[in-house]
């Protein structure tokens, strides 16, 4: 009996299976054994050669965007309207076969792009390309799920279900909970809230059966599929914005409905509209700020920037300019938001703002 046999197997049990006070223990068994099948899935296979060209690129700019959905949904038009890279776009499915990589360029900022072939059912068994279009899209840091709006939200389900299988979780928080095997002196179990979806009991079950000794805390109150998202620890938590294409075949009304949900953007490909919104919540969603550098007695320029992540500090601009130059470190002035007053005297540890003007002091 393969892998997936066994997965379809137990797939086909829990969603057989009431779920009531008495079988908890039992489907949280089921979806321990689930989870440990799928990681043995992704895993790449020993005989497998070279046979995924075109897939391994390179990262390169200031950050990561994979455009994932299903064929023909406009994500070839969508990437070579943003980019200067020309993705071969028709009207037929499975036009795009290879990953793509093209980037835009936005405040200063350079975003790679990364257009993936068109995820089908099945993607997370190695259908299609499916496990090398997953495997690119784990690397990048949002994810922007290419939608038609004329389909409506199967799409939506359908794609949520084949990432959530593969262990990337869209728009969530890591669950917060302590889990460490030791080795020695049981299973030790404590939890700072009231948990109302986890016992020690049930956690004792989905551990698997080579773990004897851990301490586990639960700090906030989780469900047992997050807490088997714990223990495997392959799982991948990234920002995700739908956008919904073909918004000019739709009625106004459709339209502001998906306009209004959460993380959404609607957009028409064929009519760019709403472009130029889409790139705002971009980079909002990828947290990114400019810093400019300024040397002494002169003006700042603002032709280059630094793009870092939000929340740097001092410590990484110096590591970005040059890796020595934070031994050197005397002081920095600071222009900007980030200071009560300016220029402002600043050591390493503080935050820089989006947009913030920096000159550094040597020893």
């Amino acid at each position: 009996m393969g892998i997936l046999e066994k997965i379809s197997e137990i797939e086909k049990e829990i969603a057989r299976t009431q779920k009531n006070k008495a079988t908890e223990y039992h489907l949280g068994l089921l979806k321990a054994k689930l989870a440990k099948y799928r990681a043995q899935l992704l895993e790449p296979s020993k005989s497998a050669s070279s046979k995924g060209e075109g897939f391994d690129v390179m990262k390169s700019g200031d950050a990561r965007v994979a455009l994932i959905g299903f064929p023909s949904v406009g994500k070839s038009t969508f990437l070579s309207l943003m980019t200067s890279t020309a993705s071969e776009a028709a009207s037929y499915e499975f036009t795009t076969l290879t990953c793509i990589p093209g980037v835009i360029e936005y405040k200063g900022a350079n975003i790679q792009l990364l257009d993936l072939p068109g995820i089908i059912e099945g993607a997370a068994q190695g259908k299609g390309r499916g496990r090398q279009v997953i495997a690119v899209a784990r690397t990048a840091d949002v994810v922007i799920m290419m939608l038609d709006a004329t389909k409506g939200e199967v799409q939506r389900s359908l794609l949520e279900k084949e990432l959530e299988s593969v262990g990337i979780r869209l728009n969530k928080h890591k669950p917060n909970i302590y889990f460490k095997p030791k080795k020695g002196g049981g299973i030790s179990f404590n939890s700072t809230v009231t948990l109302t979806q986890c016992s020690e009991k049930l956690v004792q079950l989905i551990l698997p059966s080579e773990i004897f000794n851990a301490e586990v805390l639960f700090r906030e109150d989780c469900s047992p599929d997050e807490f088997i998202d714990v223990i495997v620890g392959n799982r991948v938590y990234m920002p995700c914005l739908y956008v919904y294409n073909k918004i000019d075949q739709i009625s106004m009304e459709e339209v502001d409905r998906l306009a209004r949900k959460p993380n959404s953007v609607v957009i028409s490909c064929g009519m760019k509209l709403n472009l130029d919104y889409l790139l705002e919540m971009l980079w909002e969603y990828l947290a990114l700020t400019c810093i400019y550098t300024k040397k002494r007695g002169q003006r700042p320029d603002f032709t280059d920037a630094i793009i870092l992540r939000k929340g740097a500090s001092v410590e990484h601009v110096c590591h970005r300019i040059h890796r020595s130059l934070a031994s050197q470190f005397k002081y920095a002035l600071v222009w900007g938001t980030s200071t009560k007053y300016s220029p402002q005297r600043v050591g390493l540890t503080h935050t820089m703002e989006h947009e913030d003007v920096i000159q550094i002091v040597k020893k």
